[in-house]
């Protein structure tokens, strides 16, 4: 059954082919470059048409735009399928198509094949307004900006080839810029991007490419937290309240500052207070007067000096008799001041 499946699809498709071809229709043929269709400057290229194998004869022309049909230019006729360019130059760019024949018909044009020289301008520069990790889903936003007046910029991808935008510049910063916008993005968009410049006069000659730029694209997280929307009108309510606590927070706030203000004078008001009444009463204390070579001060209220008798009594010698009828010397007294504190 898995060889039979094959078998069936092949020569369905072979009777498919006989059939237009009898009614005069034909396939298109594919058109390719290689080594690839954005080819150095002075560097070889070879573009190969390939139709089925009972094709008789090829051709391969170029089209120049906005007319192709009336501005074609037959390069290649015959069994030949290939053309063979040796050095890549200006007038060789452009958009290339071909054809075969089969039975005596001709078959419908190939796609255009978008010849393009690189290398011949000084390269842009290429950045992400984004940021280049973005999230799935969200929106990149890449810019290509050069000093050289360029009429426009390519965006393209590696491994990609069918991915090729094209934007007319505009003026900023003393050069020319243009952007390129992506929304919602994906996994499939990640990838290295490079951009180009050219101008009007020659599409399919482009500047150098520019350095890298590699986006990488991450997954959302599978499970995000809901967020309950709020409702307009608990929102002005919430904004009233908070309106109304301002109005009355400022007066209070005012009038605990004056108290505070008030409780500071009272407290210093008092210190001083303090401090000079005990200045007043250190000036009213009297003061001291110290005695001059142990003799007594000068003289004071009487009720403040007391005066003491001293009797000094000398011893004589003898034995012990009776007391002695002799009147006794007069003795001598001396007074010492005292003063009572």
């Amino acid at each position: 059954m898995p060889v039979v499946l094959p078998i069936v699809l092949y020569l369905g498709l072979h009777l498919a082919q006989s059939t237009q071809a009898q009614n005069g229709y034909l396939p298109p043929p594919v058109i390719t470059a290689q080594p690839g269709s954005m080819v150095l400057n002075n560097k070889p290229v070879t573009i190969l048409c390939q139709g089925p194998p009972e094709a008789a004869a090829y051709e391969i022309h170029t089209e120049e735009e906005p007319e192709p049909r009336a501005g074609r230019k037959l390069l290649v006729a015959g069994k030949t399928r290939t053309l063979y360019i040796q050095e890549m130059k200006p007038d060789r760019t452009g958009l290339y198509r071909c054809s075969y024949q089969s039975g005596g018909h001709w078959s419908s044009l190939s796609d255009s094949l978008h010849l393009v020289m690189m290398g011949s301008y000084d390269k842009p520069s290429l950045s992400s307004m984004s940021g280049t990790v973005v999230t799935s889903g969200n929106n990149v936003t890449l810019q290509c900006f050069s000093r050289i007046g360029f009429q426009a910029f390519i965006l393209t991808k590696q491994d990609a080839p069918q991915f090729t935008k094209r934007q007319s510049s505009t003026a900023q910063d003393k050069g020319q810029q243009a952007t390129f916008h992506m929304d919602r993005v994906t996994s499939t968009q990640a990838g290295t991007y490079r951009c180009y410049g050219a101008f009007s006069k020659d599409p399919y000659v482009w500047s150098h490419a520019s350095d890298p730029l590699q986006l990488e694209v991450r997954e959302a997280p599978s499970d995000p937290t809901p967020v309950e929307p709020k409702h307009p009108q608990a929102t002005d309510h919430n904004q009233t309240q908070n309106h109304h606590g301002i109005l009355i927070g400022f007066p209070v706030a005012i009038v605990l500052l004056l108290l505070l203000f008030l409780l500071l004078f009272f407290i210093l008001r008092h210190r001083h207070r303090k401090a000079k009444n005990n200045a007043t009463e250190a000036k009213r204390q009297p003061q001291e007067v110290e005695p001059m070579n142990g003799l007594a001060s000068e003289a004071r209220d009487p009720q403040d000096v007391t005066y003491f008798q001293v009797a000094f009594n000398a011893p004589t010698h003898g034995t012990a008799s009776a007391p002695s009828l002799l009147p006794k010397p007069a003795q001598a007294s001396e007074y010492a001041t005292l003063m009572l504190r």
